[in-house]
């Protein structure tokens, strides 16, 4: 926004920063414009010793032009009133224009020109719009965060499986990340940038639900291409030789423990856990169960899990809550949680 004032006394500090302060709550208004095209003068001066101050305004936008004056015993006083006064015009404006191709135009001496047909302000070249996610962003974000996606699909299949939701061996992490990212580059409705991440995740959840009614329609179906006996794999010896040959030299590799990686005993220890935490929520229903994982393995706020489910951020809050007073009283998880989960009230 372009701003001019004019001074006919002698300046003080706190009068320029009640303008200041007055501009910027005068610019949170006018977003929805270009801000080259927006200009606000404005002059401070003394009319008399008897009448006291005056401000005048005048504020010129691309579909219209606004003008207060007002007259006050203080300077701070008057620039306040004038002010609000010019924010009051702003929001009447902002409403016509919202409605704007609403109104009836009815014809002046019987014209038969044709009707322009309007739009609305917000679709005009003079609105600005947040930026919106593009194939490169989604694109970025995939490549960066590529195996937490995969974290939290590969677990989401865990858990519906466990809770025998959807059968065994019957959906791949590839084919849920396959169809999440088509849908994000597809012609799906984009949100903002800042809303990638949640929105990802919720294109997640609709892949899931979306395959997982596909396999529970073709359970009777028998694939011609598959074949109906079971691999022999255990009559060779090779797996274990491509795995270790005897005749190769030691490396550091084989001596060196990678304390990145998690131990056999770790891994059966996490996934017993999590098979622990999948029959405990097996009553709960998908909604809890959901709400939970994301907000305490994943990380996402209340705002954000909101987003993702499209459940309102009370019943959020009451899932949580419920979730962890049902892992807080489970009889198998009375001791791994012990002292881990919050209260109810600090969801």
């Amino acid at each position: 926004m372009n701003v001019h004032f004019s001074y006919r006394l002698h300046k003080t500090p706190v009068v320029e920063k009640d303008i200041q302060h007055q501009i910027e709550k005068l610019e949170k208004r006018l977003q929805v414009f270009r801000p080259e095209l927006v200009h606000l003068r404005g002059v401070v001066e003394e009319v008399s010793p008897r009448e006291g101050m005056s401000v005048s305004l005048n504020l010129r936008l691309p579909s219209g032009q606004m003008a207060v004056q007002t007259k006050a015993p203080t300077a701070e006083t008057a620039v306040k009133s004038a002010f609000e006064d010019l924010l009051l015009q702003v929001k009447k404006h902002k409403d016509l224009l919202r409605s704007s191709h609403k109104w009836h135009r009815g014809k002046r001496g019987g014209s038969t020109r044709p009707e322009v047909p309007q739009v609305p302000f917000e679709k005009t070249l003079a609105a600005v719009y947040p930026p919106t996610v593009s194939a490169d962003d989604v694109g970025s974000y995939v490549n960066a965060n590529l195996s937490r996606l995969e974290r939290f699909v590969e677990r989401e299949i865990y858990f519906r499986e466990a809770l025998e939701v959807v059968p065994h061996d019957t959906l791949s992490k590839e084919e849920v990340i396959d169809e999440t990212i088509a849908a994000a580059l597809g012609d799906a409705e984009k949100p903002e940038r800042l809303a990638l991440e949640p929105w990802l995740y919720r294109l997640a959840l609709k892949a899931l639900d979306e395959l997982s009614r596909n396999d529970e329609s073709h359970d009777n179906a028998v694939a011609l291409e598959e074949s109906a006996r079971r691999p022999n794999v255990r009559a060779s010896d090779e797996p274990g030789l491509q795995f270790h040959q005897p005749d190769e030299s030691i490396t550091g590799e084989t001596v060196i423990a990678d304390a990145r990686v998690s131990t056999p005993e770790q891994i059966m220890a996490s996934d017993e856990l999590l098979r622990l935490i999948a029959s405990s929520l097996r009553d709960l229903g998908s909604g809890p169960r959901e709400a939970f994982i994301l907000n305490a393995i994943e990380g996402f706020t209340i705002d954000e899990i909101a987003g993702i489910t499209g459940v309102p951020k009370e019943r959020v809050l009451a899932f949580i809550s419920a979730a962890r007073e049902h892992l807080r009283t489970a009889p198998t998880l009375a001791k791994e949680f012990r002292g881990r989960l919050a209260p109810t009230g600090a969801a």
